[in-house]
């Protein structure tokens, strides 16, 4: 794919842009053309025949601006973050995480509830970075992870006019980042067995 002389960093760089790219050309044409309404058309609609086709494009919707603002940082520094391990590593952790995580969700979220964004594949991104820095405790690793925990801990929370989170798993949120943290910490200094 491209240039044989081009550095594979910048080949991976244009991959995450255009992603990136697509997301924000979508999320604007969404945002801009009411009678479009992706979000309520391709997303991920639970225990609905018709929302398994969400299933696919959920990923690619988001609700309105401010949800594809909170992801597109973590999407870009995790999905990079990933992408250090290869090209096609990047692609089948996302394609698998989009299946897995969307099949759960139409499965095991509460029926009449819809749901998008790429908020599944950042997770994803993350569970892969951990993994494998325990798998292969290199000091890169290590350091990405310590970079990313930085990154990750901040708040993203959206609130809505009427006052009500427009996250409504702030509790899992919490859980999550103390998660991560200690998790880090066990990683970054665990010794080599």
């Amino acid at each position: 794919m491209g240039n044989k002389n081009r550095s594979p960093f910048y080949d991976n760089a244009l991959l995450l842009m255009g992603i990136t790219l697509c997301l924000w050309v979508i999320t604007i044409i969404d945002q801009n053309t009411p009678d479009w309404n992706l979000t309520i058309n391709y997303g991920i609609k639970a225990k609905i025949a018709t929302g398994i086709l969400g299933i696919f494009t959920a990923p690619f919707i988001h609700i309105n601006y401010p949800h594809l603002i909170g992801n597109t940082l973590p999407f870009m520094v995790l999905g990079g973050m990933v992408l250090f391990s290869g090209r096609r590593k990047f692609i089948f952790t996302s394609i698998l995480s989009a299946l897995i995580c969307g099949i759960g969700i139409w499965i095991f979220a509460r029926e009449g509830t819809i749901h998008t964004g790429a908020s599944t594949l950042i997770f994803s991104y993350l569970g892969f970075i951990i993994i494998q820095a325990w798998i292969t405790r290199s000091l890169f690793c290590n350091i990405s992870n310590c970079f990313r925990s930085l990154i990750w801990n901040t708040p993203t929370n959206t609130i809505n006019k009427s006052g009500r989170d427009l996250m409504a798993w702030t509790p899992i949120w919490t859980y999550w980042r103390f998660s991560v943290r200690l998790s880090d910490t066990l990683i970054t200094f665990s010794e080599k067995t």
